[in-house]
């Protein structure tokens, strides 16, 4: 069985940063494919990031440029997601995801940007 974690969400102005963190454990290899996603308010949950296991990255247009994921050197199953240029339409709830099998979500964490 897999465990997802996230945390870090929070309220932040309008062209502020935030950084969301994510643990996956359980039966699992040390080096995963993992990946983001949000869901903003009546919205349908959209991919916005993801990290490969050999760290090839991928984001969607909506938030090139302005996040980042990276990787921790001694977890290697723990991924941030570094968001900067918060705008208000980045309101949503943020799930983390173990890309590997079975794929598992977290319970997702809330982030807010106020204009």
């Amino acid at each position: 069985q897999v465990q997802v974690v996230e945390s870090g969400g929070g309220l932040v102005q309008a062209g502020g940063s935030l950084k969301l963190s994510c643990t996956a454990s359980g039966r699992i290899s040390s080096k995963n494919h993992m990946g983001w996603s949000r869901q903003a308010p009546g919205k349908e949950r959209d991919i916005i990031g993801t990290i490969s296991n050999d760290d090839k990255l991928f984001y969607a247009d909506s938030v090139k440029g302005r996040f980042t994921i990276t990787r921790d050197n001694r977890n290697q199953n723990t991924v941030y997601l570094h968001m900067s240029s918060l705008i208000p339409e980045d309101t949503g709830v943020y799930y983390c995801a173990f890309l590997g099998r079975p794929i598992t979500w977290g319970q997702g964490t809330q982030v807010t940007v106020s204009s």
